[in-house]
């Protein structure tokens, strides 16, 4: 009897199987699923609480509703955001890793960092950094010209942190440096944020970061910023001249935008680009950035790319590539 069961059990089973193999059904196994239909990692190549980690998290709150789907931002630290670039380079490129690209991006590759700018997707501009020089509240310097006899008196005395060995905050360190005729002793972090609490705490005579990451302790009175190195002051920062008013002519400031691996598959390359748009033109991104100091600055995929290139002919004339 168990015998027979069985036979039958088999036999309707296998006619079960003969039958959706026939079936329309069949196919929608390999029926594309449509883009995206999973959460999205953002790598921010530098620590928490900087400039960069503010705008990726601002821009990944906006792009989530436009998506419908999770952005997931995940800090990769380390070679002043050589890291955190490499993985993004190294992940797959299906649309479900992207990141913030700075402008270290077009630098590192330059300085022995094995980055290299082909190596990404570029999906838009999204904002500018002004840089900004500070001190801590008890620092005996009151002004930049003071930082700077105390840089002349004493030369290569005067530590200045920054966001990691080879990033435009340690660029600019150097840049004031030639424009003074002093040397300055870089002091090197995992981003902005963990520099800045360095002269907050008065562990370094300097800063030297983003306005988003001086004009906070700068409000409330932990540090003191001397200048801001753009073409005009800024209302996050009242009372603050530019360096070029105060007789230094260094205007410099890095940028951020959102990339993700080469080899992005077109209709997914366009979703991605559509998202940023929005999320970086929309009003609560706006206004977060703005108030934080910061430059909202949108550039489409298209012609970020061309800025993007240029950027990096400028560094290899900076860095003495051909």
């Amino acid at each position: 009897m168990r015998a027979r069961l069985f036979a039958a059990t088999a036999a309707a089973a296998g006619l079960t199987l003969i039958a959706a193999g026939c079936s329309p059904a069949a196919g929608d196994a390999e029926e594309e699923v449509a883009y995206p239909s999973q959460d999205i990692t953002l790598v921010v190549p530098y620590s928490a609480g900087g400039a960069s980690d503010l705008s990726a998290r601002a821009l990944a709150t906006e792009m989530e509703s436009i998506l419908g789907v999770s952005i997931i931002v995940e800090n990769r630290t380390g070679g002043a955001g050589a890291v955190g670039l490499s993985y993004l380079a190294g992940a797959a490129p299906d649309g479900y890793t992207i990141g913030y690209m700075p402008v270290e991006t077009t630098m590192l590759g330059l300085q022995g960092y094995v980055i290299q700018p082909d190596d990404y997707e570029l999906l838009g501009q999204i904002v500018s950094v002004p840089a900004t020089i500070a001190v801590p509240s008890s620092s005996p310097y009151e002004t930049l010209d003071d930082l700077i006899a105390a840089a002349e008196a004493a030369p290569g005395t005067i530590t200045v942190s920054n966001s990691g060995a080879g990033s435009i905050w340690n660029a600019t360190t150097t840049a004031l440096g030639e424009a003074a005729g002093v040397e300055f002793r870089p002091i090197p972090f995992d981003g902005g944020a963990p520099a800045v609490t360095a002269a907050v705490a008065g562990d370094v005579d300097a800063v030297v970061a983003g306005i988003s990451e001086t004009s906070v302790p700068a409000a409330d009175g932990s540090l003191r910023v001397l200048a801001v190195f753009a073409d005009t002051t800024s209302d996050a920062l009242p009372g603050v001249e530019t360096a070029q008013a105060l007789g230094f002519d260094v205007i410099i400031g890095g940028w951020g935008a959102i990339g993700a691996p080469a080899g992005l598959p077109d209709d997914v390359r366009a979703a991605l680009a559509d998202a940023v748009a929005g999320a970086a033109q929309s009003a609560s991104f706006i206004e977060v950035i703005s108030n934080s100091g910061n430059i909202p600055v949108f550039v489409d995929a298209d012609a970020f790319s061309e800025f993007f290139d240029s950027e990096v002919a400028r560094f290899e004339r900076i860095f003495g590539e051909s």
